[in-house]
């Protein structure tokens, strides 16, 4: 159902080599690419994210409550990308590890450069 999901910059160069380096963790690479927006995917038919500097001209802000979910196919993979982001200087909102709530859910939260809040997760079925 989603194409893609697009967070606002403020400054596309820095943006682009966090997720550059960030997504390649994950085999996701650039599909689509202007001077104002690029955008990466793991295939071009698969969702993907971008960032982009406002049509408006205005400064990026972030949204109260707004988040971007990365699913992984393995608690192994979400801990390592949730590492590399803070490496590449995010900032957590909530370390890797189950969510009790959900059964099976495994989860790290962190905010990017411009503090898009990010979540990379695992989500092991019961019969796993």
């Amino acid at each position: 159902m989603i194409g893609y999901v697009t967070l606002g910059t403020n400054n596309i160069q820095n943006a682009v080599e966090f997720y550059d380096q960030l997504l390649a963790t994950i085999g996701a690479g650039r599909f689509m690419e202007t001077d104002q927006f690029v955008a990466w995917a793991t295939a071009p038919d698969q969702p993907g994210i971008s960032v982009t500097k406002p049509f408006d001209g205005q400064k990026a802000t972030v949204g109260n409550g707004a988040m971007v979910a990365i699913a992984l196919d393995s608690s192994e993979k979400v801990d390592a990308f949730y590492h590399k982001a803070i490496e590449l200087g995010a900032t957590c909102e909530g370390k890797p590890g189950p969510r009790g709530e959900i059964p099976g859910f495994y989860a790290g939260y962190f905010r990017d450069l411009d503090g898009n809040k990010l979540n990379a997760f695992y989500f092991a079925m019961p019969s796993e």
